[in-house]
């Protein structure tokens, strides 16, 4: 197989080869490894291989799921695995070494994924631009110095370089799909508590984080998350699947849909217009597929919800960096944490425990005002993100000056979009549906009720077929770099 080829295909592609013997899972983690060679250089998207992943691959230890000996990259925040490294892309966890698997990482492995590395990420995930001190910035493949988004970058970008077809994201408020969004390829957060955050923690970020990937198409969403989609013992939600699997919705066309749509901005920041007419686009296309399509905003206060983040997100947060900073013998301080990392520390350990309820009332109210928005429709259509990709070096995290609720509200203005859908819990996927003049992509946003993944995936199976977005390669993409 020529690296070209690899590039070119998906997961599910890259593993019908591999199954029906015509490429081994060596020869591909060898490709994979070059891809990185050949374009990291320029977008500091992985941050550690594993030789004994690529080189020294066993194949016999790899999973038999679906998806066997596929290569992806693990985020360097949560899906560790025991004795592997997880730096939370901070000098605080330089060197920090898990002592244990996730059941996430061990359902990617049992879907038969060979995981070959990390990828980069903002520190403790935090940022909407995955930009650190440790490791660097990471830049879309559309433009190099240009931001990748957060916090799941590392892994958006290498999947849109063609460096591997699936790669490992978490969103606590849009970390999966405003990289998508800025990468342009296909983004996924699933309902809340449809994959186990488990065993070391119950949920992530108090119900608000969920674990998924960044895929390239609608097949590899649909078949990764029948994979992941299996409760664990000692789960604190088991959310039933649809009956036949998620994939058997790819080439369903579900019942007429009640679809609104909207490009209303939910705080003080504007939403680029190519953007908004995207959506626009969007909207008509799925009512010329015969669908109930109508305009009408989802009412949600951005700017008070991250107001309350610094509650609720950042509660016990200097604890956790406290039992971080034991394991790797240093103590958090400036030394070591970014401007903003070390304010919200100072935040959390001076916070009173009640703004942490009050936080708690603030979601139960907002989820709420969303479940109504729902019960009206089955689908939003709305921006991913309100602007395309930024220049690095406007939201990350080594920003000094700034209190936490200053930056949670000046990192929200391009990615405001996201949030309610990690407040409600409900699934809410990013498309690469079209490119903005400056030819950066623009990523078309849908959200769901909750545990209704099935009806996002066959909408967007019948976009990805209608406006097929597999065709637009970014200018560092592997197949363009020789």
């Amino acid at each position: 197989m020529k690296l070209h080829e690899y590039a070119a295909l998906d997961a599910t592609g890259l593993a019908a080869l591999i199954r029906r013997g015509e490429v081994t899972a060596y020869e591909v983690a060898a490709l994979a490894n070059r891809a990185i060679a050949l374009v990291n250089p320029q977008l500091n998207a992985v941050i550690e291989t594993y030789d004994d992943r690529i080189g020294g691959l066993d194949e016999t230890g790899l999973g038999n799921g679906p998806f066997r000996g596929v290569p992806m990259l693990i985020k360097d925040v949560r899906g560790n695995e025991k004795g592997r490294k997880v730096e939370f892309g901070s000098r605080l966890a330089e060197g920090y070494v898990c002592d244990g698997d996730t059941h996430l990482a061990e359902l990617f492995r049992g879907a038969g994924l060979n995981i070959i590395g990390r990828s980069n990420a903002p520190e403790y995930s935090i940022a909407t631009s995955t930009e650190n001190l440790l490791y660097g910035n990471t830049s879309t493949p559309w433009r190099e110095g240009y931001s990748a988004g957060g916090s799941s970058g590392g892994a958006a970008s290498a999947v849109a370089a063609g460096v591997v077809p699936v790669a490992h994201g978490s969103d606590i408020g849009g970390s999966i799909r405003i990289p998508a969004s800025w990468c342009g390829c296909i983004g996924l957060k699933p309902s809340r508590g449809r994959v186990s955050a488990g065993p070391q923690i119950d949920e992530g970020g108090f119900g608000l984080s969920m674990n998924f990937a960044q895929t390239r198409t609608m097949r590899d969403t649909a078949a990764l998350l029948d994979c992941l989609s299996a409760p664990q013992p000692g789960d604190p939600f088991h959310v039933p699947a649809p009956d036949g699997g998620f994939t058997s919705w790819l080439n369903r066309k579900p019942e007429k849909l009640r679809i609104a749509w909207t490009t209303a901005p939910t705080m003080d920041a504007p939403v680029d217009p190519e953007t908004a007419g995207a959506v626009e686009v969007i909207a008509k296309q799925l009512e010329d597929m015969g669908h109930m399509v109508e305009q009408s905003d989802l009412v949600f206060d951005q700017e008070a919800a991250s107001r309350m983040m610094c509650a609720v997100w950042f509660f016990g947060f200097h604890r956790t960096l406290d039992a971080i900073g034991r394991r790797t013998g240093r103590v958090p301080g400036p030394d070591n944490l970014e401007p903003v990392t070390w304010e919200i520390y100072k935040r959390a350990r001076d916070m009173d425990p009640y703004e942490f309820l009050d936080g708690l009332a603030w979601i139960n109210k907002a989820r709420r005002e969303i479940g109504r928005f729902f019960d009206r429709y089955d689908v939003l259509v709305s921006p991913a993100t309100a602007q395309v990709s930024q220049p690095h070096g406007l939201y990350g995290l080594n920003l000094p000056g700034l209190s936490p609720e200053e930056y949670m509200v000046l990192a929200d203005e391009p990615v405001q979009f996201a949030f309610p859908y990690n407040v409600a819990g409900t699934p809410a996927i990013s498309l690469p549906m079209m490119i903005h003049s400056s030819g950066l992509p623009i990523g078309v946003q849908l959200g769901a009720g909750p545990a209704r993944e099935h009806l996002l995936i066959a909408l967007g199976a019948a976009l990805e077929e209608a406006m097929p977005f597999a065709d637009h390669l970014p200018p560092l993409h592997v197949t363009r770099c020789r």
